[in-house]
Order: structure tokens, then sequence, then C-alpha cells
């Protein structure tokens, strides 16, 4: 029989111990050793050098634990980024700027979730049928902007819905180098026009909000995810099954009983994929965000952390799920991004779709709702709460001024020639007309209307750009770089522009005003009051987090 290397020897039967104070005691017939200088084979002369070989090899055995575990954790660590798919934040043409730091230095984190229908896979040719479109360029049918406060004390989810038609900017393709036009169609679409960068870049160009990352699953990582977080809660009103039926083919498939059921695996990807059976595409993101809700209250709930076995299968789950803006494309930024969402209460969590309308060029199409959906992004651009459940929600400055309640006034006075600059007629300024949106055709003569304005206040120099409108949800006034950033200044200044829309742009050559679909008439910027903490339009159909008593009606129909 082989005994432990860390005694140095083989034990024998008449071994003799070390005793503290330096006698030997014997277990055998060789019990009558003694301890002299010159004594027996283990005498006291001997035992130092075989203590220091004990040591010496503990501390091997122990080093070679400590190395081999933190090797281990390290090669799973190397694992995990391994699986993360990573691509660029941007691939289209966006001219948002990140929100200015409030005074304690935080700035909103912004993170675009985009649910992908690609069947660039056998698991998700399975999931999703269609294997004749394999080689099809994938859709964004799911699209949520994940907000999260300044002062991380609230956030919101904000749905599109996937029909949506929008202006998408020009794209470059990131692994083809394909360039795509500017056009005017669906938001669905974006993401085949250049990958999750030009869905972020049309995201920012509609709604003024400058976009941190974005991250993409496909109905693989949300089978995958769902089973991970062990099911997710959802609800019906009545008995729903999404079909085909006479005259309507297609549908998920999603078949429940009335009530609160759990969703995992496939259930879970029907029910994020069931359109007809709840009546429209508005109506999905509602049920979207439902199980969003439901899925973010699940993980809250539990404590992966002390559950090795959980923890590593939600790692593996996300890691595979999910692919992100190459920003975060690690395992640690995750977790750091995970771990500041989870410290937002659920009553602070708001979830809502931008308000839209009737597209009159085709019934199946959406259009954005106008001044509402204006209100619901000017909010989010100003870091305001959806909800007014806070300590500070009366719209009082917090000391980063996001939620300043000071009213200006509607229409400010236009500076007379008199109060210009007096260096105003030196500078160069191009205005153009971006009246043109999704929503609303441009309105003739408004560069000339507003450079007009500028020649009169001193601006001697300024002229109107006579190419075609361009496409400008907000008014900003750009220049090319620093040595320019004070004459924009004051060109908004003259025109009532807030300072928060002058933005340096390396597409124009000097001080450049674009006039957008906000400022459609009058010399003077059209300034709005700020809303306050919970000043949400009805439009807006918001879910509050810890809402847990919501159920999706079902479409007649799709009951059974």
């Amino acid at each position: 029989m082989t005994h432990s290397g860390v005694r140095g020897e083989g034990a024998r039967p008449d071994a003799v111990r070390s005793a503290g104070d330096g006698t030997s005691e014997g277990n055998g017939p060789g019990a009558d050793r003694t301890n002299g200088a010159g004594g027996g084979r283990r005498g006291h002369g001997r035992r130092p050098g075989r203590r220091h070989r004990v040591l010496r090899w503990s501390a091997m055995t122990l080093s070679v634990l400590i190395l081999g575990t933190a090797g281990a954790g390290y090669l799973y660590y190397r694992h995990l980024n391994g699986n993360i798919e990573k691509g660029e934040r941007s691939s289209g043409d966006s001219k948002a700027r990140r929100t200015e730091p409030n005074a304690a230095g935080q700035t909103p984190l912004n993170i675009l979730l985009i649910g992908s229908d690609s069947r660039a896979s056998d698991a998700n040719v399975a999931l999703g049928g269609g294997k004749d479109h394999r080689d099809s360029v994938p859709l964004g049918d799911v699209q949520m902007l994940i907000h999260l406060a300044a002062d991380r004390e609230s956030a919101a989810v904000v749905s599109i819905p996937r029909d949506t038609r929008v202006d998408i900017p020009e794209c470059t393709d990131p692994r083809t180098g394909r360039t795509y036009p500017a056009a005017d169609t669906i938001i669905n679409e974006s993401l085949g026009r250049g990958g999750a960068g030009c869905t972020l870049a049309t995201w920012e160009n509609l709604t003024g909000v400058y976009i941190d990352h974005w991250m993409t699953i496909d109905f693989a990582g949300v089978v995958r995810m769902a089973d991970a977080i062990g099911g997710v809660e959802v609800c019906v009103n009545q008995n729903v099954w999404d079909r085909p039926l006479p005259g309507m083919p297609g549908g998920s498939g999603l078949k429940m009983r009335a009530g609160s059921e759990k969703v995992k695996g496939e259930q879970a990807l029907q029910w994020l994929r069931t359109r007809h059976a709840w009546g429209s595409d508005v109506l999905r993101t509602r049920a979207q965000r439902m199980y969003m809700n439901s899925a973010m209250r699940t993980l809250r709930g539990q404590n992966v952390f002390t559950d090795t076995g959980r923890l590593m299968d939600l790692a593996e789950a996300a890691t595979k799920s999910l692919t992100v803006s190459e920003e975060i494309g690690t395992v640690k930024k995750l977790f750091d991004l995970g771990m500041q969402l989870k410290t937002v209460p659920s009553n602070r969590i708001t979830m809502t779709t931008m308000p839209t309308v009737a597209d009159p060029e085709n019934a199946n199409h959406l259009l954005p709702a106008g001044d509402d959906a204006e209100q619901m992004w000017a909010m989010l651009r100003d870091d305001v709460p959806f909800d007014d459940n806070g300590d500070d929600s009366g719209g009082k400055d917090d000391g980063g001024g996001a939620r300043a309640s000071a009213k200006p006034s509607a229409e400010p006075s236009t500076n007379s020639s008199d109060d210009s600059p007096p260096d105003a007629a030196g500078i160069d300024v191009l205005v153009r007309n971006a009246t043109r949106s999704s929503t609303l055709g441009p309105v003739d003569g408004r560069a000339h209307a507003v450079a007009r304005t500028l020649v009169e206040q001193g601006f001697d120099r300024a002229t109107a750009d006579t190419s075609a409108a361009l496409s400008g949800q907000r008014t900003v006034v750009r220049y090319p770089g620093d040595e320019s950033a004070e004459d924009a200044r004051r060109v908004a200044e003259a025109l009532g522009i807030p300072a928060s829309a002058t933005r340096e742009s390396t597409d124009v050559s000097g001080v450049t005003v674009d006039v957008g679909a906000d400022w459609r008439t009058g010399t003077s910027y059209p300034r709005r009051e700020k809303p306050e903490a919970g000043d949400l339009p009805d439009s807006t159909d918001a879910l509050n987090g810890s809402d847990t008593g919501t159920c999706m009606d079902v479409y007649k129909p799709y009951r059974w």
C-alpha cells in the first residue's frame, strides 16, 4: 500500500513520533531506542530535516492546488469570454452625442436590446421555421432601449414596434464592407442594412438619445436564457392558441390556458413572437415588455451567487446567447452592467412603447406619434424619470440639472441686430432645411427664413443651402472643431436654440444650422417646458416594474 508522500517516506510499524518535549515514543519493538546524539535512525538530530521536508512538500502541494484552481478559473473565464460574439458599436451615420454628466459626474447608460429573426443556424431554423430563409438578411423584430438613470435610482425600457416606418441612415455592414444608402422604411429592416450598429444609429437619429451599447439575441438564445433563468411567468385572460386561420397564415404556436403560467424553452420564444393572438404589433410589444418585466423580477429574486451550478449555467447561457458591441465584450463588463441594473428598485422601472399612429401610406405600418413621441424622447435625453416614485418626484434640480423645473417662455424674443456679437459679421453660417421626418413632410423655405433672420441679426455671411430637405427630428447647430465652438454657441444663442443642441461634427466644414422637424414655423426656436418626473403621455402604455397583476387579452379568433 502506498502512503502519502507528505510524510517524506513510507510509514513503518516502529515509526517514532516526535513529542513536544523532544522525547520519543515507540509503538513497536524498537520503542527502547534512545535520543542520544549517535542514537537510533530517527534520533533527535534528524528531526529538523524531516520537519523541513514536510513543510516544504506541504507548501508545494498547497501551491499546486491554489495555482490549479486559479488556473482553472482563469481558463473558464477565458472560455466564457470566447463565447461572446462582438461587433462595432455604430455602423451608421449618427449625430447623437452623450448626455453631459450631472454635478456628481454621473451619466445615464443606454443599452439597445435587439431580438433577431435570423435563421443562420440549424437551431434557429428548427425554432423559427422557414428553412428556405436560412440565407435571408435578419430582421430586428424586437427592439427595446434600456435607459439607466445617471443616479442609478430609476430605469426605463422603451419598445418600438417592428413595423414602424422611420428614416434609416446610410450604413456600412462591418462584415462585408457593403454600404447601404439611407432609406425610409420600417425599423426592423435596419438590422439587415449594416447589423446592430445600423439599428443603433437609426434609434439615435430618431430619438436624439446617445446609445452606449447594443446587445442582440436570436431564437436559440431566447430559449437558452429562458431555461437558464428557470422559466418566466406570463399571464393571459383567456385561453390562447396562436395558429394559422383561414385567410391568416402563420402563428407562433403558443397555446396556454387562461391564468398565469411559467414559460420556458420554445414556449418562451412563442410568447415573444406571438402577434396575431394579441391583435396587433403594438400589443405584441406589450407582451414582450410583460415578459421582460417578469424576467427581471425573477432574476432579482434569485441569489445565484450562492449556487455555483446555477451561476455557471447562467454565465454559459448569457455568453452563448448574446452578441454585444465590442466595448462591453467581456464577462466582467457584462457582469458590471447587470449589477448596475440590479440596484434599481422594481417600482422605479417603467416599461413603455413609443407612441405611434397609423401610416397613411401603408395600413400595415406605423409612424411615430409626433408630440407624444417627442415628449418621451425628451425625457430620456434630459434623464427625467418616467415614474414619480422617487424622493425627488417634483422635477426639482437634483444637482445635475436633469430635473430642473424652471419653465422657460414658449417663444423667447429674437435678438435685435444691436445686440449681436461685434464679430458676428465674420462668421460663416450655412443653414439647411432638415424638417422632413417619418411622420411629416418637409416645410419649404425654412433654410431661407432662418438664414434671413441671422443676417438681420448681424450674421451677414449666413446663407441657405438650396439642396433638398434633409431628415432631422431635432434642430442642431454643428461645428467642425474647437476653433469654431464659440461661433456655434453665438449662432445658437441668436436663434434661441439651447446650448445642448450644439455639437462638434466631422461632416461639416463650418458652423451649420440644421432646422429640424421640431422647428417648422417661426424665426426663433420654440422652447418647450421641461417635463417633470412621471410626465409620460398616456399613449405610451406604461407598465411599472412592480406590477405583477397584468395579463394579456386574447383576440377572439385565437381563443379556444
